[in-house]
């Protein structure tokens, strides 16, 4: 049903730079230790599932940062748990102005106001599906074709319209 030219906005759009990574999780880490997948699973909360990092990209990086002393790694409960240390606070500290643009650009990226506007939207999507699946069994083919037909029609027109303006 969707066509990939529905996602073509998402290109314009990064939300982390190369590296950035490690400022994220080192942020995260300051307020509570975490084990890899509750990094990966509070990320992508706190972006409700638009955005979370993969396990290839968040073990790499926490090893890295093990690697360079900014994090230690300790086993609770079989799990491998990693709590900054104090060179991973003073790193933090000394790169507060890169923090706080990486910050900034996710606030600007995933904005309070989208959040719920975004909220909604699922909704309604949610409700869209839960109609046609309870309805699938008693439509023909054509008209689910039409059905189909007529929702990837105005999605790539929203897209297109996002596209052309971002900001809107």
């Amino acid at each position: 049903m969707f066509n990939r030219r529905f996602f073509e906005f998402e290109r314009h759009s990064r939300l982390f730079e190369k590296g950035d990574l490690k400022y994220i999780i080192l942020d995260f880490l300051k307020d509570k230790p975490s084990h890899g997948y509750g990094i990966i699973r509070a990320l992508g909360e706190r972006f409700h599932g638009f955005y979370s990092p993969s396990a290839g990209s968040v073990y790499p990086t926490l090893q890295l940062l093990e690697d360079m002393g900014y994090v230690s790694l300790s086993e609770q409960d079989g799990k491998k748990v990693y709590t900054i240390t104090g060179e991973g606070k003073r790193f933090l500290k000394e790169r507060e102005e890169t923090i706080d643009k990486i910050k900034g650009h996710m606030h600007d990226w995933w904005g309070v106001g989208k959040r719920e506007e975004f909220h909604e939207t699922m909704h309604e999507f949610w409700d869209l599906a839960l109609l046609l699946r309870r309805k699938s069994r008693q439509l023909n083919p054509d008209k689910l074709a039409k059905i189909k037909e007529i929702i990837s029609r105005r999605l790539l027109r929203a897209a297109g319209q996002l596209a052309a303006n971002p900001s809107g």
